[in-house]
């Protein structure tokens, strides 16, 4: 029987390893940034421009889904891949982050009395789980740790996440235990009724837990204790921190990495803003992490250029198309990128700065296509060198080239 996940290569000089995870959609080579399709898609993408970006892994997010088109419907569609024409594999959020988030003040679309919810907390956490009202017609909604991953094994993703309860990036001590407590005891239970269940597809999904504890060190630590010993099939690293603050996560992964077990893949979510994020979490050892930030950054003008375009860590290694700067721009957005939008669909004809300038100032949704395929493209090709530099061991060295 094949093992779930392989380790391949380990580097010699620091944690960065290859390996590759197992699904009954395809293998995912490691490690890897997973593209955000929150409601069963990459925003302005469809499979194919994902395919040839070399995407090997989509994420669909459990919360999303159950609110609209709803986990039933997915799962009567034959699944999330089905569903979505993505014959490779998908991952699911169970639905904590963003429950969490919906503490933070925002407007129910469509109910008369939304400018009365604004400002006030909708969401009711308690020992049960999360109560919360939906943001788009603010009815409620409970989210249990059976019935997330209820939802998760309709849906059907082959990697679906525990519940847990996620923290914010500055959380009081007192606030972190409590919510680390809640989000071990949530873990056994999804464990548990995990278990318990028959198949609901003819392929098998499997079970990340995640490992909570706010900026705490002897938190994390408590925390990553109790989750390794759970049997799960790999190890996330949650809460508002992992990517929010870089700088945070890097000393939290220096406080994980020797409690976490090395035949496990180990996910850090929420990373990927810009490719300097890569690098601090592969050389810790991490196999999977995901970021909305490509799609959204491309959608508001900011696209990735390499260090051979100017890309730097003080200009966060991206330009802003929208500046007039580059009305007359003939060039691609980076010769190093070999997107369609960088080498041009035929391969010859790139698509200038000056033509994606106006494409943006002008809100035309092929801009929108346009500069995303560029930022997903560019993350992944980022990866494949990466994986290539590690199974030379030569990582450290690729590293100091885009870390200057």
């Amino acid at each position: 029987m094949t093992k779930f996940f392989e380790v391949k290569h380990q580097s010699k000089k620091s944690g960065a390893r290859l390996g590759v995870i197992h699904t009954d959609h395809g293998d995912i080579q490691t490690p890897e940034f997973m593209p955000v399709g929150t409601q069963a898609t990459v925003k302005t993408l469809d499979p194919r421009d994902l395919n040839e970006a070399g995407a090997q892994i989509i994420l669909g997010n459990a919360y999303h889904l159950h609110l609209r088109p709803g986990e039933n419907l997915i799962k009567k569609m034959g699944g999330l891949a089905k569903f979505m024409n993505w014959h490779k594999p998908t991952l699911t959020d169970s639905g904590g982050f963003q429950v969490f988030s919906l503490d933070k003040e925002f407007e129910v679309r469509g109910v008369k009395d939304s400018q009365n919810l604004r400002g006030k907390s909708l969401v009711k956490i308690s020992e049960n789980g999360v109560a919360f009202r939906s943001y788009l017609d603010g009815s409620w909604h409970l989210f249990t740790p059976e019935s997330a991953i209820q939802i998760q094994h309709k849906i059907g993703a082959d990697i679906i996440m525990a519940f847990d309860q996620c923290t914010k990036d500055d959380a009081p001590l007192q606030e972190s235990i409590e919510a680390m407590e809640r989000t071990h005891r949530w873990a056994k239970q999804c464990v548990e009724y995990h278990q318990k269940q028959k198949p609901l597809h003819k392929y098998q999904q499997r079970l990340f837990g995640i490992i909570q504890g706010g900026q705490f060190k002897d938190l994390r630590i408590k925390s990553a204790k109790f989750i390794t010993s759970l049997p799960f099939d790999g190890i996330a690293i949650g809460g508002e921190s992992i990517g929010y603050n870089m700088e945070i996560t890097e000393k939290i992964m220096t406080w994980l990495k020797p409690l976490l077990p090395e035949d496990k893949p180990r996910y850090t979510m929420g990373v990927g803003f810009s490719p300097f994020d890569l690098f601090a979490v592969v050389e810790m050892g991490i196999d999977m992490f995901d970021c909305v930030a490509p799609t959204r950054l491309a959608r508001n003008g900011a696209l990735y250029i390499s260090p051979k375009a100017g890309g730097n860590i003080k200009n966060k290694y991206r330009i802003n198309i929208n500046n007039a700067e580059f009305i007359e721009d003939k060039g691609p957005i980076d010769p190093w990128c070999d997107c369609k939008t960088c080498k041009g669909f035929d391969g010859k004809n790139f698509f200038s700065r000056s033509y994606l300038h106006h494409l943006l100032k002008t809100n035309e949704i092929e801009g929108l296509r346009l500069a995303s395929i560029h930022n997903v493209r560019f993350m992944l090709k980022v990866m494949e060198e990466i994986r290539a530099a590690i199974a030379k061991d030569k990582f450290e060295k690729l590293k100091k080239d885009w870390i200057k």
